[in-house]
């Protein structure tokens, strides 16, 4: 891995890493503070927002819906990883905000999740338990590898998601 040179340089690596996966790993807790892992399908949308379109069924849905707080992770598959310890990784905290279904961010939001994933989106989003939450990152770390961890917050962590 090359070093990085300038903050478009990280800002276009960390865009490409996370771009690079289809789902994402979900932390979230209870209102009670009981810990929830789990994954989702998702999109990053137009505005810069991590979608998931989730079921009632799925304790995430109400841990996100009690708290509108969640961690997401992007991590390097093991097998195309030198060492265990040091897998590239992207970490978001963020804000959750529920889209009410049939406003126009709740439409453009399930255009782009049924184009990225598929006729299943199609047939979900009739399903009255399903839910569109629009996860807000406020703050974020990528780790590269050893001794090449990068924070971010504002701008610099809105540049990261585009």
């Amino acid at each position: 891995m090359k070093k990085i040179e300038s903050q478009q340089q990280l800002q276009e690596e960390v865009s490409a890493f996370h771009r690079g996966f289809k789902t994402v790993l979900l932390a979230t807790a209870s209102a009670d503070g009981i810990p929830d892992a789990s994954y989702s399908p998702f999109i990053l949308d137009d505005y810069g927002a991590v979608c998931i379109f989730v079921s009632e069924l799925a304790q995430h849905t109400s841990n996100l819906a009690s708290t509108s707080r969640a961690s997401l992770l992007w991590i390097a598959d093991e097998a195309q990883c030198r060492n265990l310890f040091a897998r590239p990784r992207l970490m978001l905290q963020c804000s959750a905000v529920e889209l009410p279904p049939r406003s126009p961010q709740w439409e453009s939001s399930l255009t782009q999740l049924q184009q990225a994933h598929g006729k299943t989106i199609e047939v979900l989003r009739t399903l009255p338990d399903f839910h569109l939450f629009s996860l807000e990152a406020y703050s974020g770390n990528y780790v590269r590898g050893f001794s090449q961890a990068f924070s971010a917050t504002g701008e610099q962590l809105a540049g990261w998601l585009r």
